[in-house]
């Protein structure tokens, strides 16, 4: 396999990961440490999440296809993997690149100090003998790593029976992956309390966020343009964005298509999403970048919150009745400190959330604000985050083009299973006769209606003919030049096949080429081209 770049080559390397790392423990930690921000909301950074691959994450109702989805991506199984339609997954599996097969208990992952998982071990034994990493020498976990995770049930059963914070727990990795895709199923759309519960969990991260609808080649064309509709209006209302969130449509396992109609739309729209998950290696020290900006936002809010909050207790008497009163009156807290410190109300924590983790703390070991350490972070918002940002810039002109390798990614680059291969004008590519030649005695007729001089068509007769195909002048323009070969301003019966050619690729609905490919010159024209206007 080929090895990645971005993890050889050490001097890339020191900088941006380790720029974050430094930032992270002598600016930001200090803050946090002192606010108690981990009690609260999210553990400490470790280094593993500062130079770990990118990482996607899985989330879906189950047999919505998440195992079957990242076994079509690495085209292998993996270790520890069961499917089924009952609910089969019912761990969190990070699947992750190892020179052998094996899976490692998810007790032994959390004292790894290699791998980005030791704080996990905050969510108690109920989660970690429900975690566990599957290893194998794939080509495509050389560049990222996939996380699997329980299908949700729908209806109330499970949530007591997992014994441990479900949604917390997919927080904690949506917080340090680089894409979510979220996984539905097209003949069976329904989104239970716990799913919209979980998609409300993972709200500050739509910008990692992905959707696939899947097994749509289940269904008619009529019905997935509904289940497509009903799944964008329920998104709407559980997440919201400005932006509409980017739906991926198709049949992500490798068995035919129940309903081939679609298969051109599944095609295209698997390529979209392959290109998305290739893009993640290259755009992974921003996504750091961004989190840490996210996480230091959040400390230096969270940091307003508790010493206000310590401000306000009395030095001896009736602690806990103003405690109470203070978590009763944490949403005034909240607007004071917006209009005194100008910070926008998305930033602050859910308050009911806040008040419910207050409740457990003793808020007279709380620290008053200490300036210095507000100072920091906001130099490091202001100052060194830019630095880093044009660090990122530079890293990403050095590196190679970087994209993930291997598994499904191979299948559709090249050879004649490549995204619109022999269709529209390559159509022919790999034919002896020219193409064109097929349809040229239907041209011909119309061509000898044109009353041709010297066997050439002006271009106000052909132009004339053109315009009945009713599509834009930009477009048959573009035609004309491809199809006017010899540049001579008038097409002779070959040419003028070729422009009818052209003409029907476009209202089949392929794209143009940018100069014609050598298949569609006119067999007459072939090796006597006439050297291009330079």
């Amino acid at each position: 396999g080929c090895s990645w770049p971005l993890y050889k080559d050490p001097e890339l390397f020191q900088n941006v990961s380790e720029g974050l790392r430094r930032l992270y423990r002598t600016k930001l930690f200090p803050l946090e440490d002192t606010y108690r921000f981990h009690d609260f909301h999210s553990p400490a950074l470790e280094d593993a999440d500062f130079d770990n691959k990118p990482m996607v994450l899985l989330v879906g109702q189950y047999s919505t296809g998440k195992t079957t989805f990242i076994r079509h991506l690495m085209e292998q199984d993996f270790p520890g993997m069961r499917i089924g339609p009952e609910p089969t997954t019912d761990s969190f599996i990070a699947v992750m690149y190892g020179e052998q097969d094996g899976v490692i208990p998810g007790n032994a992952l959390v004292v790894d100090p290699k791998k980005p998982f030791r704080k996990l071990n905050a969510f108690g034994n109920a989660f970690l003998n429900r975690f566990m990493c599957a290893q194998l020498p794939n080509p495509v976990l050389e560049s990222i790593s996939i996380i699997d995770t329980p299908g949700i049930l729908s209806g109330e059963k499970q949530r007591i029976s997992r014994g441990y914070d479900f949604a917390a727990v997919l927080e904690w990795f949506a917080e340090r992956v680089d894409r979510i895709i979220l996984l539905f199923d097209a003949h069976k759309l329904d989104i239970s309390d716990e799913f919209s519960e979980v998609i409300r969990a993972l709200k500050n991260h739509e910008d990692k966020m992905r959707v696939v609808l899947n097994k749509a080649d289940q269904i008619s064309t009529q019905q997935l343009m509904r289940v497509y509709g009903a799944l964008m209006w329920s998104l709407g209302k559980i997440i919201n964005t400005p932006e509409v969130v980017r739906v991926y449509i198709g049949s992500f396992w490798a068995q035919p298509l129940l309903v081939p109609d679609n298969r051109k739309l599944f095609e295209a729209e698997e390529q979209d999403l392959f290109l998305d998950i290739q893009s993640l290696p290259r755009n992974a020290a921003l996504r750091k970048l961004n989190d840490l900006i996210k996480r230091a936002r959040l400390a230096k809010v969270h940091a307003y919150i508790i010493s206000s909050l310590k401000k306000e207790m009395p030095s001896v008497f009736g602690k806990d009745s103003k405690k109470k009163e203070l978590i009763g009156n944490l949403a005034e807290i909240y607007h004071r400190i917006e209009k005194e410190h100008q910070i926008s109300p998305g930033d602050f924590p859910n308050v009911a959330k806040m008040q419910e983790l207050l409740n457990g703390q003793d808020f007279s070991k709380f620290a008053v604000l200490k300036p210095k350490l507000l100072e920091a972070v906001e130099d490091m918002l202001a100052n060194d985050i830019a630095r880093l940002m044009a660090m990122v810039r530079q890293e990403e002109a050095a590196m190679p083009t970087q994209s993930v390798k291997g598994g499904a990614f191979e299948g559709t680059m090249s050879g004649p299973f490549g995204h619109g291969y022999g269709e529209g004008a390559s159509e022919g590519i790999d034919e002896l006769e020219w193409v064109v030649g097929r349809d040229k005695p239907t041209y011909d007729e119309i061509f000898y209606t044109l009353s041709p001089i010297n066997g050439k068509v002006s271009g106000a007769a052909a132009k004339k003919e053109m315009l009945k195909s009713k599509l834009p002048n930009t477009v048959l323009g573009k035609i004309w030049k491809l199809a006017d070969v010899d540049k001579d301003g008038l097409l002779d019966d070959e040419e003028f096949a070729l422009a009818n050619h052209l003409i029907k690729v476009k209202l089949e609905g392929h794209e143009l080429p940018s100069a014609l490919p050598e298949h569609l010159i006119p067999p007459s024209k072939r090796g006597t081209m006439p050297e291009e206007d330079i």
